[in-house]
């Protein structure tokens, strides 16, 4: 179990974090929080709002606080599955085939818009995303730690998408929307200085090694039995009328918990943990058996109704 002061310890270097990715995307620290809580729990994210309301920089402000490689694929109909992990190409000098790295091979990577592309481009993300490498020619070739994808997605209305299949769905950790900023944030950003140039500026608050201490330690926050015991009951709530969450679903959902505790500087799990995170991580997938809803409002409504111990 994760000593008491080593999580109090973690809570205080994410919120360095968490204060400076503030300083770009404005009155947004909620989201913020939520997007760090995913790094945290090893998993990718999955943004879905209008444009201009700053999904990229989001993403380019958290690798840059962190330290980290970032690489941004815009996502198009005609865009190949090479094109984003690679090919191999036939080398005259040493009549051999030599695999070139495609921008897949990055620590943060930006899928921009990525449900504009085909089904089979976004399939090509499916084993980097769940095995952390990529496989070509029969060769398997490892990808940088962490590994952290950051999609962005139009809303379905908009002409020229393709809905991502649950498949592809169920591979984020979490769905978030940033919305626009209240007038307050508004003003903030209408009379400051150009986000751009802020990033360009922005130093990063740790190093590679802290980021990944802090992944192990979030591993080792404390999930008593009463607390697995109200997980399994919320799961077990969503799939009364059909298909609900997964068993995968259900270690998402801890993974992020467990993180948010982390955040919170505390060593063991709360009720309060999954209840924040919840609609985060649940409600994309959750939107197959909505009925009438959106899947937030109704892993909101499920959590609601789940007794806690």
């Amino acid at each position: 179990m994760l000593p008491a002061t080593t999580a109090q310890q973690a809570s205080q270097q994410i919120e360095t974090i968490i204060q400076r990715v503030s300083q770009i995307i404005l009155g947004k620290e909620d989201v913020v929080r939520l997007a760090v809580t995913c790094l945290l729990a090893r998993g990718h994210l999955l943004l879905e709002d209008q444009p201009g309301v700053g999904k990229t920089m989001l993403s380019q402000a958290l690798a840059q606080a962190l330290g980290l490689g970032f690489r941004r694929v815009q996502f198009t109909s005609d865009l190949l599955p090479a094109d984003i992990l690679g090919a191999s190409i036939y080398d005259r000098d040493t009549a051999a085939f030599h695999f070139h790295r495609g921008p897949v091979f990055t620590q943060v990577l930006l899928a921009d818009e990525i449900n504009r592309a085909t089904p089979k481009t976004q399939s090509a993300l499916l084993e980097a995303m769940e095995e952390g490498r990529v496989t070509a020619d029969g060769a398997t070739h490892a990808l940088p730690e962490p590994f952290f994808v950051i999609a962005t997605q139009n809303p379905s209305t908009q002409v020229g998408t393709f809905m991502l299949p649950e498949s592809q769905l169920d591979r984020f950790l979490m769905r978030l929307a940033l919305g626009v900023p209240d007038r307050t944030a508004e003003r903030r950003l209408l009379e400051g200085q150009e986000r751009r140039e802020l990033l360009r500026v922005m130093q990063p608050a740790m190093s590679l090694l802290e980021l990944q201490q802090l992944q192990t330690w979030t591993r080792a926050v404390y999930a008593a039995p009463a607390l697995l015991d109200y997980l399994q009951d919320l799961l077990a709530v969503s799939r009364v009328h059909g298909r609900g969450l997964s068993p995968r679903a259900g270690l998402a959902v801890l993974a992020a918990a467990r993180a948010w505790a982390l955040l919170s500087g505390r060593a063991m799990v709360l009720p309060e943990d999954i209840q924040a995170v919840g609609f985060a991580v649940m409600g994309h997938r959750l939107e197959h058996v909505a009925d009438g809803m959106s899947g937030p409002e109704l892993a909101r409504q499920l959590i609601a109704e789940t007794p806690v111990p």
